[in-house]
């Protein structure tokens, strides 16, 4: 099992450690409920240096980008960042990722450079994908085991931070990032991104420089209530905002269209993976679509439990689940028949002998 270089800061703390993707990671510190709420109404820091980089720059590197991704890289500017997708050649998806446009001070005339962020159960997979697909003009680096990666979220995260660096983090917007000078370190992209829908910021830096980051960063945020955030609390804040997890609610078998995904998919830009296939669900429509639904018990669905319609009949399966801390009900993903995805449509979540009445819910469900 891998470890990340704030492993040992993490069992310091007390931290519950679990394998997840191939690393012992922190689960939780204090409680999920409690670490939760604090992104929610204040700032905390995970650490997910688990998380896969690329690096992918030549004349040829936007080719590669919009060949292998589902969304149209050519609209990035420097300093832009964009979600995105790795379509395989069945409509499915091979991974959900960021893209970052990059400074060019390092290529040569005419190059272009991009940083690709890759879930870390895929980061293999990815690199192999996207590698068969480099008939370009392309170089690939691989810098996964070399970056570390602090996510700072929160409301009160651009305070806490700011007397870390000089880059005016008010001023960014979301989804755009700057590289500069942050707690003494040189070179950090400081990304106005996260998994939270709380706001804040991603930290990449090296290894090296990892542990240095994180003690400036908790510091500098004492006064405001910083404190460390495990992966637990992690899933039950996108799942409030209803984000994708790869594996559960976007797999190789779903179309990002039947996900919800439609936005990223640009089927207008080009020639890319599966682009055929999404034209089609485009034009003759789904037969199943992933939504967010509110249940009326108290007992929390679960993965790959069935749904059903009010008369019995399976539609569907659930993809993820948990108690919502915020709204304190549990809510849940999954992908049903397009007839019963409607808003407000009752529908009824198999839970062993027991069946929990539940409804259709627009997400996001927490608001802010």
């Amino acid at each position: 099992m891998k470890s990340t270089p704030l492993t040992e800061k993490h069992i310091s703390l007390n931290a519950r450690m679990a394998e997840f993707a191939g690393y012992n990671m922190p689960i939780s510190y204090e409680g999920i409920r409690e670490e939760h709420n604090t992104v929610r109404s204040g700032v905390g820091v995970f650490d997910v240096s688990h998380m896969g980089e690329f690096i992918v720059r030549g004349k040829e590197a936007l080719d590669l980008i919009q060949k292998v991704t589902s969304n149209n890289a050519s609209k990035l500017n420097i300093g832009d960042a964009q979600y995105s997708c790795l379509p395989n050649h069945n409509g499915g998806v091979v991974d959900d990722l960021l893209v970052y446009r990059l400074p060019e001070d390092q290529c040569a005339e005419g190059e272009m450079a991009f940083m690709l962020v890759v879930n870390a159960s895929n980061i293999e997979k990815d690199w192999n994908w996207i590698s068969q697909h480099n008939t370009f003009d392309t170089e690939m680096i691989n810098i996964s085991d070399n970056c570390g990666l602090l996510a700072v979220q929160g409301p009160k995260a651009t305070e806490a931070l700011q007397s870390l660096t000089d880059v005016d983090l008010a001023s960014m917007k979301y989804y755009t990032f700057a590289k500069g000078t942050f707690a003494g370190i040189d070179n950090v992209v400081i990304s106005a991104t996260g998994y939270t829908g709380s706001g804040g910021f991603e930290l990449y830096v090296e290894n090296k420089d990892l542990l240095q980051l994180w003690e400036a960063v908790f510091a500098a945020g004492k006064d405001y209530g910083i404190k460390p955030i495990g992966l637990g609390a992690r899933d039950t804040l996108r799942l409030e905002m209803g984000f994708a997890l790869y594996g559960n609610d976007i797999s190789d078998t779903t179309s990002p269209i039947e996900a919800g995904l439609g936005w990223i998919t640009k089927t207008k830009k080009g020639d890319f993976n599966s682009v055929e296939i999404f034209q089609k669900q485009r034009a003759e429509g789904i037969t199943s679509k992933l939504i967010g639904f509110e249940v009326l018990d108290r007992r929390v669905p679960r993965h790959d439990y069935l749904i059903e319609d009010t008369d019995g009949n399976e539609i569907g399966i659930v993809t993820s689940g948990t108690q919502s801390p915020s709204l304190d009900k549990p809510i849940g993903m999954g992908y049903v028949k397009t007839a019963f995805a409607a808003e407000g449509t009752e529908i009824n979540i198999v839970a062993g002998k027991k069946r929990l009445a539940a409804k259709v819910a627009k997400v996001p469900f927490y608001k802010g």
